[in-house]
Protein backbone atom coordinates (compact mmCIF):
# COMPACT_ATOMS: atom_id res chain seq x y z
CA UNK A 1 0.00 0.00 0.00
CA UNK A 2 1.09 3.43 -1.16
CA UNK A 3 1.57 6.61 1.98
CA UNK A 4 0.27 9.42 0.80
CA UNK A 5 3.65 11.38 1.54
CA UNK A 6 7.08 12.19 -0.81
CA UNK A 7 10.54 12.27 1.11
CA UNK A 8 13.57 13.45 0.84
CA UNK A 9 16.71 11.86 2.10
CA UNK A 10 19.96 13.27 4.29
CA UNK A 11 22.57 12.72 1.12
CA UNK A 12 24.65 10.66 -1.48
CA UNK A 13 24.15 6.71 0.32
CA UNK A 14 21.10 5.01 1.64
CA UNK A 15 21.60 4.19 5.09
CA UNK A 16 20.40 1.36 6.82
CA UNK A 17 17.61 3.50 9.03
CA UNK A 18 16.77 5.15 5.80
CA UNK A 19 16.24 1.57 4.22
CA UNK A 20 14.06 0.97 7.07
CA UNK A 21 11.91 3.47 7.01
CA UNK A 22 11.27 3.42 3.17
CA UNK A 23 10.01 -0.05 3.61
CA UNK A 24 7.91 0.26 6.62
CA UNK A 25 6.63 3.63 5.40
CA UNK A 26 6.19 3.19 1.49
CA UNK A 27 6.15 6.55 0.87
CA UNK A 28 4.60 7.32 -2.61
CA UNK A 29 7.96 8.77 -3.68
CA UNK A 30 11.52 10.23 -2.88
CA UNK A 31 12.69 13.69 -4.14
CA UNK A 32 16.51 14.73 -5.05
CA UNK A 33 19.03 17.38 -4.11
CA UNK A 34 22.19 18.53 -4.55
CA UNK A 35 23.33 17.18 -1.45
CA UNK A 36 21.63 13.71 -3.26
CA UNK A 37 23.75 14.06 -6.28
CA UNK A 38 27.54 13.23 -6.79
CA UNK A 39 27.83 11.02 -10.00
CA UNK A 40 25.98 9.59 -12.44
CA UNK A 41 26.51 5.67 -11.34
CA UNK A 42 25.94 6.92 -7.16
CA UNK A 43 22.49 8.68 -8.34
CA UNK A 44 21.39 5.40 -9.84
CA UNK A 45 22.39 4.02 -6.96
CA UNK A 46 20.83 5.86 -4.74
CA UNK A 47 17.48 5.51 -6.30
CA UNK A 48 17.92 2.23 -7.46
CA UNK A 49 18.03 1.40 -3.00
CA UNK A 50 15.19 3.40 -1.94
CA UNK A 51 13.34 1.13 -4.75
CA UNK A 52 14.36 -1.72 -3.14
CA UNK A 53 13.77 -0.77 0.00
CA UNK A 54 10.21 0.78 -1.18
CA UNK A 55 9.79 -2.99 -3.22
CA UNK A 56 7.56 -1.42 -5.88
CA UNK A 57 7.72 0.04 -9.18
CA UNK A 58 5.00 2.32 -8.53
CA UNK A 59 6.96 5.46 -6.76
CA UNK A 60 7.78 8.25 -8.73
CA UNK A 61 11.51 9.68 -7.88
CA UNK A 62 11.21 13.63 -8.13
CA UNK A 63 13.75 16.35 -9.24
CA UNK A 64 13.55 20.24 -9.91
CA UNK A 65 15.54 20.37 -13.05
CA UNK A 66 13.78 23.88 -14.27
CA UNK A 67 17.01 24.99 -16.15
CA UNK A 68 18.38 28.51 -14.88
CA UNK A 69 18.95 28.90 -11.42
CA UNK A 70 16.94 25.77 -10.49
CA UNK A 71 18.55 22.81 -11.66
CA UNK A 72 19.78 20.29 -8.94
CA UNK A 73 21.58 18.78 -11.97
CA UNK A 74 24.19 20.95 -13.11
CA UNK A 75 27.18 20.50 -15.60
CA UNK A 76 29.02 17.86 -15.27
CA UNK A 77 25.78 16.62 -13.82
CA UNK A 78 22.80 17.78 -16.55
CA UNK A 79 23.75 19.55 -19.40
CA UNK A 80 23.61 23.40 -18.84
CA UNK A 81 19.56 24.59 -18.97
CA UNK A 82 18.01 28.10 -19.77
CA UNK A 83 15.84 30.21 -17.56
CA UNK A 84 12.40 30.52 -18.37
CA UNK A 85 12.77 34.06 -19.29
CA UNK A 86 14.94 32.51 -22.00
CA UNK A 87 12.31 30.90 -23.97
CA UNK A 88 10.06 34.58 -23.24
CA UNK A 89 12.55 36.38 -24.79
CA UNK A 90 12.56 33.78 -28.00
CA UNK A 91 8.88 33.97 -28.06
CA UNK A 92 9.25 37.67 -28.36
CA UNK A 93 11.26 37.59 -31.69
CA UNK A 94 8.97 33.86 -33.21
CA UNK A 95 6.45 32.24 -30.49
CA UNK A 96 6.20 28.90 -32.88
CA UNK A 97 10.04 28.54 -32.56
CA UNK A 98 10.15 28.97 -28.93
CA UNK A 99 7.43 26.58 -28.67
CA UNK A 100 9.51 24.35 -30.40
CA UNK A 101 12.38 24.73 -28.57
CA UNK A 102 10.89 24.46 -25.28
CA UNK A 103 9.32 21.31 -26.36
CA UNK A 104 12.49 19.58 -27.65
CA UNK A 105 14.57 20.98 -24.72
CA UNK A 106 12.28 19.41 -21.93
CA UNK A 107 12.13 15.94 -24.32
CA UNK A 108 16.01 16.29 -24.02
CA UNK A 109 15.78 16.79 -20.41
CA UNK A 110 13.14 13.64 -19.96
CA UNK A 111 16.17 11.16 -21.77
CA UNK A 112 18.44 12.57 -19.41
CA UNK A 113 16.99 12.07 -16.29
CA UNK A 114 15.13 8.77 -16.98
CA UNK A 115 19.22 6.89 -17.47
CA UNK A 116 19.52 8.41 -13.78
CA UNK A 117 16.56 6.71 -13.16
CA UNK A 118 14.60 10.07 -12.42
CA UNK A 119 10.78 10.06 -13.12
CA UNK A 120 9.38 13.13 -12.59
CA UNK A 121 10.53 16.74 -13.05
CA UNK A 122 8.80 19.97 -10.61
CA UNK A 123 8.26 21.90 -13.69
CA UNK A 124 7.43 23.92 -15.65
CA UNK A 125 6.45 27.07 -13.28
CA UNK A 126 3.32 28.66 -13.64
CA UNK A 127 3.56 31.78 -12.17
CA UNK A 128 3.01 34.85 -13.44
CA UNK A 129 5.09 37.63 -11.85
CA UNK A 130 3.95 41.46 -11.66
CA UNK A 131 5.45 44.88 -10.98
CA UNK A 132 6.93 44.94 -7.14
CA UNK A 133 6.79 40.92 -6.49
CA UNK A 134 9.30 39.34 -4.47
CA UNK A 135 12.20 38.08 -7.18
CA UNK A 136 11.63 34.04 -5.83
CA UNK A 137 9.98 33.68 -9.18
CA UNK A 138 11.09 36.15 -11.42
CA UNK A 139 13.57 34.85 -14.36
CA UNK A 140 11.75 30.96 -13.35
CA UNK A 141 8.38 32.46 -15.10
CA UNK A 142 7.87 32.43 -18.99
CA UNK A 143 6.67 36.16 -18.73
CA UNK A 144 4.27 38.62 -17.47
CA UNK A 145 1.25 37.14 -20.19
CA UNK A 146 -0.50 34.47 -18.79
CA UNK A 147 -1.12 33.32 -22.39
CA UNK A 148 2.10 33.09 -22.98
CA UNK A 149 3.03 31.62 -19.91
CA UNK A 150 0.77 29.22 -20.62
CA UNK A 151 1.65 28.20 -23.99
CA UNK A 152 5.24 27.59 -23.27
CA UNK A 153 4.55 25.47 -20.18
CA UNK A 154 2.41 23.54 -22.29
CA UNK A 155 5.43 23.25 -24.55
CA UNK A 156 7.94 21.84 -21.45
CA UNK A 157 5.76 19.48 -20.42
CA UNK A 158 4.54 17.91 -22.98
CA UNK A 159 8.13 17.41 -23.60
CA UNK A 160 8.86 16.12 -20.48
CA UNK A 161 5.62 13.51 -21.17
CA UNK A 162 6.96 12.48 -24.35
CA UNK A 163 9.70 11.16 -22.78
CA UNK A 164 7.73 9.33 -19.92
CA UNK A 165 8.47 11.84 -17.27
CA UNK A 166 5.90 13.39 -15.19
CA UNK A 167 5.76 17.37 -15.55
CA UNK A 168 4.44 18.84 -12.10
CA UNK A 169 3.17 21.96 -12.67
CA UNK A 170 3.34 24.34 -9.73
CA UNK A 171 2.79 26.89 -7.68
CA UNK A 172 -1.11 26.07 -8.24
CA UNK A 173 -3.05 28.65 -8.08
CA UNK A 174 0.35 30.79 -8.31
CA UNK A 175 3.01 32.52 -6.82
CA UNK A 176 3.92 34.99 -8.86
CA UNK A 177 2.01 38.01 -7.44
CA UNK A 178 3.72 37.19 -3.66
CA UNK A 179 5.60 39.57 -2.58
CA UNK A 180 7.23 37.54 -0.17
CA UNK A 181 9.58 34.09 0.11
CA UNK A 182 7.53 31.44 1.21
CA UNK A 183 10.56 29.20 2.12
CA UNK A 184 11.23 31.94 4.39
CA UNK A 185 7.95 33.45 5.06
CA UNK A 186 4.25 33.32 4.36
CA UNK A 187 2.87 35.50 1.64
CA UNK A 188 -0.54 37.16 1.59
CA UNK A 189 -1.34 38.49 -1.55
CA UNK A 190 -4.56 40.78 -1.00
CA UNK A 191 -5.90 41.30 -5.18
CA UNK A 192 -9.36 40.75 -5.82
CA UNK A 193 -10.57 37.30 -6.79
CA UNK A 194 -11.55 38.84 -10.31
CA UNK A 195 -8.14 39.84 -10.79
CA UNK A 196 -6.56 36.43 -9.43
CA UNK A 197 -9.15 34.77 -12.03
CA UNK A 198 -8.16 36.46 -15.02
CA UNK A 199 -4.16 36.63 -14.25
CA UNK A 200 -2.54 34.38 -11.25
CA UNK A 201 -5.14 31.73 -11.95
CA UNK A 202 -5.57 31.67 -15.90
CA UNK A 203 -2.29 29.30 -17.06
CA UNK A 204 -3.19 26.72 -14.20
CA UNK A 205 -6.67 26.55 -16.13
CA UNK A 206 -4.88 26.29 -19.86
CA UNK A 207 -2.98 23.53 -18.65
CA UNK A 208 -5.88 21.70 -15.84
CA UNK A 209 -5.78 19.13 -17.96
CA UNK A 210 -1.79 17.72 -17.02
CA UNK A 211 -1.48 14.99 -14.23
CA UNK A 212 0.15 16.57 -11.98
CA UNK A 213 0.44 19.69 -9.62
CA UNK A 214 2.21 21.58 -6.37
CA UNK A 215 0.62 23.85 -4.44
CA UNK A 216 1.49 27.42 -3.33
CA UNK A 217 2.41 28.53 -0.04
CA UNK A 218 0.48 31.72 -0.75
CA UNK A 219 -2.69 32.89 1.20
CA UNK A 220 -5.12 34.73 -1.20
CA UNK A 221 -6.82 36.89 1.28
CA UNK A 222 -10.14 37.06 -1.10
CA UNK A 223 -11.09 33.93 -1.34
CA UNK A 224 -9.10 32.84 2.55
CA UNK A 225 -7.37 35.30 4.76
CA UNK A 226 -6.93 32.79 6.88
CA UNK A 227 -4.95 29.47 5.14
CA UNK A 228 -2.30 29.66 2.63
CA UNK A 229 -3.50 27.81 -0.36
CA UNK A 230 -1.55 24.49 0.32
CA UNK A 231 -4.09 24.05 3.73
CA UNK A 232 -6.98 25.74 2.45
CA UNK A 233 -10.19 23.29 1.95
CA UNK A 234 -12.06 26.14 0.36
CA UNK A 235 -8.99 27.34 -2.20
CA UNK A 236 -8.53 23.42 -3.38
CA UNK A 237 -12.13 22.65 -3.39
CA UNK A 238 -13.30 26.03 -5.28
CA UNK A 239 -10.31 27.37 -7.07
CA UNK A 240 -7.80 24.45 -7.42
CA UNK A 241 -10.85 21.48 -8.56
CA UNK A 242 -12.97 23.77 -9.25
CA UNK A 243 -12.30 27.09 -10.83
CA UNK A 244 -9.44 25.90 -12.63
CA UNK A 245 -10.92 22.43 -13.02
CA UNK A 246 -7.29 20.41 -11.79
CA UNK A 247 -8.13 17.24 -11.48
CA UNK A 248 -4.61 15.61 -11.60
CA UNK A 249 -2.46 14.30 -9.35
CA UNK A 250 -2.00 17.52 -6.41
CA UNK A 251 1.06 17.69 -4.00
CA UNK A 252 1.62 20.46 -1.28
CA UNK A 253 4.95 22.32 -1.46
CA UNK A 254 7.85 21.31 0.93
CA UNK A 255 5.99 21.04 4.52
CA UNK A 256 9.97 22.02 5.63
CA UNK A 257 9.36 25.88 4.39
CA UNK A 258 9.29 28.57 6.92
CA UNK A 259 5.34 29.41 5.77
CA UNK A 260 4.06 26.94 7.52
CA UNK A 261 3.61 26.53 10.93
CA UNK A 262 2.84 23.51 13.70
CA UNK A 263 4.49 20.02 14.03
CA UNK A 264 5.25 18.23 10.94
CA UNK A 265 2.52 16.10 11.88
CA UNK A 266 0.17 18.59 12.02
CA UNK A 267 1.82 20.21 8.58
CA UNK A 268 1.18 16.87 7.23
CA UNK A 269 -2.56 16.55 8.24
CA UNK A 270 -3.40 20.08 7.04
CA UNK A 271 -2.36 19.67 3.65
CA UNK A 272 -3.99 16.49 2.90
CA UNK A 273 -7.09 18.11 4.64
CA UNK A 274 -7.45 20.49 2.82
CA UNK A 275 -7.46 18.27 -0.39
CA UNK A 276 -3.80 17.38 -1.71
CA UNK A 277 -3.16 13.53 -2.92
CA UNK A 278 0.38 13.87 -1.54
CA UNK A 279 2.45 15.76 1.93
CA UNK A 280 6.17 16.83 0.24
CA UNK A 281 8.49 16.77 2.73
CA UNK A 282 12.29 17.38 1.73
CA UNK A 283 14.80 17.91 4.64
CA UNK A 284 15.89 14.11 4.79
CA UNK A 285 16.03 14.52 8.23
CA UNK A 286 14.78 11.43 9.45
CA UNK A 287 12.61 12.41 12.46
CA UNK A 288 11.19 15.05 10.76
CA UNK A 289 10.56 12.12 7.95
CA UNK A 290 9.15 9.96 10.70
CA UNK A 291 6.60 11.95 12.07
CA UNK A 292 5.26 12.89 8.18
CA UNK A 293 4.85 9.06 7.63
CA UNK A 294 3.20 8.28 11.11
CA UNK A 295 0.68 11.34 9.71
CA UNK A 296 0.22 10.45 6.01
CA UNK A 297 -2.74 8.00 5.58
CA UNK A 298 -2.79 5.12 2.83
CA UNK A 299 -3.63 6.51 -0.59
CA UNK A 300 -7.57 5.92 -0.96
CA UNK A 301 -10.28 6.56 -3.52
CA UNK A 302 -9.44 9.64 -6.10
CA UNK A 303 -5.91 10.02 -4.83
CA UNK A 304 -5.37 6.71 -6.07
CA UNK A 305 -6.72 7.05 -9.54
CA UNK A 306 -4.98 10.19 -9.53
CA UNK A 307 -1.67 8.67 -8.43
CA UNK A 308 -1.97 5.85 -11.21
CA UNK A 309 -2.78 8.32 -13.97
CA UNK A 310 0.21 10.35 -13.09
CA UNK A 311 2.25 7.02 -13.36
CA UNK A 312 0.94 6.26 -16.73
CA UNK A 313 2.45 8.60 -17.94
CA UNK A 314 5.92 7.37 -17.13
CA UNK A 315 5.40 4.45 -19.62
CA UNK A 316 5.85 7.18 -22.69
CA UNK A 317 9.06 7.00 -25.00
CA UNK A 318 7.97 8.72 -28.37
CA UNK A 319 10.87 9.49 -30.46
CA UNK A 320 12.70 11.89 -31.69
CA UNK A 321 15.52 14.00 -33.98
CA UNK A 322 17.96 14.42 -30.83
CA UNK A 323 20.40 16.40 -33.53
CA UNK A 324 17.53 18.90 -34.06
CA UNK A 325 16.58 19.10 -30.21
CA UNK A 326 20.01 20.02 -29.27
CA UNK A 327 19.90 22.42 -31.68
CA UNK A 328 17.07 24.08 -30.42
CA UNK A 329 18.30 24.13 -26.86
CA UNK A 330 21.80 25.82 -27.79
CA UNK A 331 19.57 28.53 -29.62
CA UNK A 332 17.89 29.18 -26.27
CA UNK A 333 20.88 28.97 -24.78
CA UNK A 334 22.29 31.40 -26.69
CA UNK A 335 18.92 34.06 -26.85
CA UNK A 336 19.07 34.15 -22.95
CA UNK A 337 22.73 35.13 -22.84
CA UNK A 338 21.97 37.87 -25.48
CA UNK A 339 19.39 38.73 -23.82
CA UNK A 340 21.34 39.00 -20.07
CA UNK A 341 23.91 41.16 -22.13
CA UNK A 342 21.80 43.74 -23.66
CA UNK A 343 19.73 44.42 -20.33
Amino acid sequence: MTSAFITGLSGATLSADEAAFLKSAAPAGLILFGRNCVSHDQIRRLVGDAREAVGTDDFLVLIDQEGGRVQRLRPPLGRELPSASAYASLYAEDPDLAKDAAFLAARLVADDLRSLGINTDCAPVLDVPVEGAHDIIGDRAYGRDPVQVAALARAVAEGFMAGGVLPVIKHIPGHGRATADSHLELPVVNEPHEVLSASDFAPFRSLSDMPAAMTAHVVFSAIDASHPASTSPKLTRDIIRGEIGFDGLLMSDDLSMKALTGTFAERTDAVLSAGSDLALHCSGVLAEMEEVAAAAPTLVGDAVRRFRTALDVLKRRDSYDSARAEAQLALALGTGRRHAESV
